[in-house]
């Protein structure tokens, strides 16, 4: 009963230092904190990624998504909560980490050959599209729906200003609809299929590895909403990638999680409270960055910057010049001692991101 309490009880908010790079007016905020977004928006982002042959080839080597499934998906949603809700200190600090993090993300291909890095701008910028794309089409699928023309507009701007957080180009995220098309388009005969895309596509799918151990009576309901979770992210992926993937392409079974789907998150969006006992079941470090925004809960200073000015501010690095040193030593030891990487960055981010195990 205890343990039931607690893990009803929302904990008192600390106020951020200040709004971060979006805010209140923000379309960011209004997509962004709606319940679609860090559940199948998140999961079609993370599903989609591994089609790339140079992500899903570090994505296999660590095995991370099969050990240690829930901690990993915890780990990433905090960060692209940081990026959307938290404030610039907190958030331009986890981004410095994260490249030391990727640092080790380094290797040889085993499907295309050659060599992946995860700090490369390609394959930040592939996963930086993915994830804001794949939130928006949740959001309008199975939540209010298309955004305005100037919403939209002011979507994508914002979603450039966030790639100042990661090693890509800002000038190379597309500013419309057509644009981001056109990207994945530009994508499609660089994706690949494989084995290990399809094992770790099927795995992330199963929505109940994310969630902890469910009690007895509670998991055939359970299993009740993650079905319907993953028929509703694959419903969201073009029929050409579920193809290239061997997923399911029905289309009956399609329609069917759409109003289900849709009623959960209107239901869930009329309560903030609810909202954030459901995010806690997904991602518990989430929540303190979350909740500032879904409680409108101002922060000290009520003003909002840009990642490149709050790099500046903080003395820190624009991210594709981040740690130069570092990713040297470690291409060294990967590709010239044909040792293992070394853990810089990984233990650190504990503090930022939360615990590896």
């Amino acid at each position: 009963m205890n343990k039931l309490r607690d893990w009803l009880t929302i904990q008192p908010i600390v106020p951020a230092e200040d709004y971060g790079f979006f805010g209140p007016g923000s379309v960011t905020w209004k997509v962004w904190s709606y319940p679609t977004s860090l559940t199948i928006g998140f999961q079609r982002a993370v599903v989609i990624e591994e089609l790339d042959p140079n992500l899903i080839a570090a994505v296999d080597k660590t095995s991370d998504i099969y050990k240690r499934p829930r901690t990993r998906y915890d780990r990433t949603l905090r960060y692209f909560a940081m990026v959307a809700f938290d404030d610039s200190r907190a958030t331009t600090h986890a981004a410095d980490v994260l490249v030391k993090i990727h640092s080790k993300a380094i290797g040889t291909d085993p499907v295309i050959g050659g060599t992946y890095d995860a700090n490369d701008p390609a394959s930040q910028l592939w996963i930086h599209l993915t994830a804001w794309h794949s939130i928006l089409v949740a959001y309008e699928k199975y939540g209010p729906g298309k955004l305005s023309p100037a919403e939209e507009a002011q979507y994508w701007e914002e979603c450039a200003v966030a790639a100042e957080l990661q090693t890509c180009n800002p000038a190379d995220v597309p500013r419309d609809r057509e644009g981001v098309q056109a990207y994945f388009e530009a994508m499609r005969p660089h994706l690949v299929g494989s084995d290990i895309a399809k094992r770790a596509m099927n795995h992330l799918l199963q929505a109940e590895v994310m969630l902890p151990t469910m009690p007895l009576l509670l998991r055939p309901a359970t299993r009740f909403i993650t079905w319907f979770l993953r028929r509703g992210t694959l419903a969201t992926m073009p029929r050409w990638m579920r193809e290239m993937a061997d997923l399911p392409t029905g289309r009956f079974l399609d329609a069917v999680a759409l109003p289900f789907l849709s009623a959960a998150f209107t239901l869930v969006s009329l309560s903030s409270y609810l909202e954030l006992i459901l995010l806690r079941l997904l991602s518990p470090a989430s929540v303190p960055v979350a909740a500032r925004v879904l409680r409108a809960v101002p922060p000290t200073n009520p003003v909002t910057t840009t990642p490149r000015e709050a790099q500046r501010r903080f003395g820190l690095a624009n991210p594709r010049d981040a740690h130069v040193e570092l990713r040297q030593r470690q291409y060294r030891r990967v590709f010239g001692e044909h040792a293992s990487p070394s853990d810089e960055g990984l233990l650190e981010s504990q503090s930022i991101l939360g615990a590896i195990q």
